[in-house]
């Protein structure tokens, strides 16, 4: 069951002025190896691990949309050119504007051709055809491109202007989760993460995905989710990895009588309004906190998003 924490925001995105209570431990689902929708579901009953998700949140996820992971093999002509359209229209505000030309470099990586063919390549990762697919239509992301887009935030902020910024995996929180901090601890060898501002850590709970930051300058960790889920127990797993981080790789206690931890409301962060753009959102926060920005898109802006990533992950560049 999930506690309302004592914490609450004072200003819609990171001020916080108490300490919240620990969640019981929340289940981490197994990799669903592509399953559609309904089998997802089916096992997730059987197992009898759905506590995970709210009812409303359950209910969002097995929309009648299709399935959501098949999407890759099922991108036609009319489709993919509906996708495209996003990028002509103006998007207003600071959201930049495509050419004809880059409209054409992402309808290119899109469009029909040999799934396992590789489109972009960098930080020892590989994006195929088939992986930057899922970023067509309503497909579930999966973890190539999600683990792609954190490292190109964290490249952008070795640039002087923006906070330090490291990024764990997509595999990271399951393997502490489940495994402690001994199964982590080689994963940040030559990295001091005390010397970063912000620590970003992708958490993927089995058919939904969600993200959880570390703000080490105000000492203060957050859980965003997409869905309006709390799940306070993923802060506190995460304060505790940097407790031992800090006695193993620093040489003395993290404090964490100041800290602040709390998941945030669904007033305070967008949510989607579907059961496919999760990992659209995590990526999308990251990416404004990353930049230490307001995070003030809405689903409108989700279409538009997902072609801008081809882009971006083509480019090895954000834009």
């Amino acid at each position: 069951m999930w506690r309302e924490s004592c914490a609450k925001s004072t200003s819609g995105n990171i001020n916080t002025s108490r300490q919240i209570h620990i969640d019981q431990h929340s289940e981490i689902l197994e990799n669903t190896g592509g399953k559609t929708a309904l089998t997802i579901k089916a096992l997730i009953e059987k197992q009898h691990i759905d506590q995970d998700l709210s009812q409303e949140v359950a209910v969002r996820l097995y929309l009648d949309e299709g399935d959501a992971t098949a999407a890759v093999d099922l991108t036609t002509p009319q489709t993919l050119k509906e996708n495209l359209s996003v990028l002509k229209k103006d998007q207003g505000g600071n959201l930049p504007q495509f050419t004809e030309t880059m409209v054409e470099e992402v309808r290119k990586a899109l469009d029909y051709g040999e799934l396992d063919e590789v489109v972009s390549t960098g930080f020892k990762l590989k994006i195929t055809r088939k992986d930057i697919s899922t970023l067509c239509n309503y497909s579930w992301l999966n973890d190539e491109v999600i683990n792609f887009y954190m490292c190109l935030i964290m490249e952008r902020s070795k640039e002087a202007y923006f906070p330090g910024v490291y990024a764990f995996n997509t595999f990271f929180y399951l393997k502490l989760h489940t495994g402690g901090y001994q199964t982590v601890k080689q994963w940040t060898k030559g990295v001091d993460l005390f010397e970063k501002d912000l620590i970003l850590v992708p958490v993927h709970l089995g058919v939904h995905w969600c993200l959880t930051v570390a703000d080490l300058r105000k000492k203060l960790i957050l859980h965003f989710d997409s869905m309006g889920q709390w799940n306070d127990d993923v802060c506190w797993t995460l304060l505790r990895y940097l407790q031992e981080e800090s006695r193993n790789k620093k040489g003395h206690q993290l404090d964490s009588s100041k800290w602040v931890l709390r998941s945030m409301r669904s007033h305070e962060v967008p949510q989607q309004l579907n059961g496919s753009d999760c990992g659209v959102f995590v990526c999308k926060y990251a990416d404004y906190i990353a930049r230490d920005e307001k995070i003030t898109f809405t689903q409108h802006d989700i279409p538009y998003f997902r072609m801008k990533m081809v882009w971006e992950i083509l480019h090895k560049k954000l834009l």
